[in-house]
């Protein structure tokens, strides 16, 4: 996934917030480095457009992940 794919439909929408959310069919829901790798991508991309991220959910069988509970966002 490429940030501006996830940019342009928010600024289409004028968003002010967004929130990511996605599964992992493994039933881990810890992030990968990829997830954690693409957030930061994300959060930067965002920053620049001043739309503010307000979490990343994980969500898979064993429970979820919140990269705002973690402080990661």
């Amino acid at each position: 996934m490429h940030p501006r794919e996830v940019v342009k439909p928010a600024i289409k929408e004028s968003a002010a917030s967004v929130i990511f959310i996605h599964n992992h069919p493994s039933g881990d829901p810890e992030p990968s480095v990829d997830d954690i790798e693409i957030t930061n991508r994300l959060r930067k991309s965002f920053s620049i457009v001043g739309i503010n991220i307000l979490d990343h959910i994980i969500v898979a069988e064993n429970g979820y992940f919140s990269f705002k509970q973690k402080d990661m966002i």
